[in-house]
């Protein structure tokens, strides 16, 4: 597998910001009653993250150090507010449906946390692909939990009756408590199958600081005491 599809393989699969890294949790939990509106949400925050990896990659050494985060704030803010646009002009129903939460993809963590983390210290190609492997890995998870939670809580999918009318809503799975629900579901299911999540890598008593941790993590999640 060459270092691109390694990237798209990496934001889907083995760092899926929802599934694994547990990263936007605001906009994953809220914004997911239906499919439609997960996979707008998915795809808007895809847009911003494509196009902010590769303005941030290309501009790495012209951003000075010390305004590194603002800059990245506005480049981001920018890009949020030309998809703001779009959706109020060309997708008005999606645009109300997801309403404050398109706003708020500027601080959604993924995008700062690919920005710092990656973006900023490869060449554009890479931070693009990066940008399409955790965009598609956030839309992919946002669509799982928006079907499910509106064929279990309206028996339809995308808008579409999947259940017969015999087969009585349970409409908790539309509302708040639901998405908890649906999320804790998933999880489950992926630790079934032995796929671990960020929080299962640590080991006990860990604060997620490693620079003062006398512990180290291995593979298996076990513990070792740091030589």
């Amino acid at each position: 597998m060459n270092r691109y599809m390694e990237r798209i393989y990496n934001g889907i699969i083995k760092e899926n910001p929802c599934f694994i890294l547990m990263l936007g949790m605001c906009p994953t939990l809220a914004v997911t009653t239906s499919a439609v509106n997960g996979l707008g949400m998915g795809l808007s925050t895809l847009a911003v993250l494509i196009f902010s990896n590769l303005i941030i990659s290309v501009m790495r050494n012209v951003i000075p150090d010390q305004v590194r985060l603002p800059a990245y704030i506005v480049i981001v803010a920018s890009l949020v507010t030309v998809v703001d646009l779009l959706l109020q002009a060309y997708v008005p129903s999606l645009y109300s449906a997801l309403g404050i939460y398109i706003p708020l993809i500027v601080v959604n963590c993924i995008i700062l946390g690919r920005a710092e983390a990656y973006a900023n210290k490869v060449g554009p190609g890479l931070a693009v692909f990066d940008g399409i492997g955790m965009g598609l890995g956030f839309t992919i998870a946002l669509t799982i939990i928006g079907i499910v939670r509106e064929l279990l809580g309206a028996g339809s999918v995308f808008g579409l009756t999947i259940l017969p009318e015999s087969v009585p809503a349970i409409a908790i799975f539309v509302k708040a408590p639901g998405a908890f629900l649906v999320m804790a579901i998933l999880v489950a299911i992926l630790n079934a199958c032995n796929i671990k999540t960020s929080a299962n890598k640590k080991v006990e008593g860990c604060d997620g600081c490693c620079a003062h941790c006398s512990k180290s993590c291995n593979t298996d999640g076990k513990e070792e005491a740091v030589k």
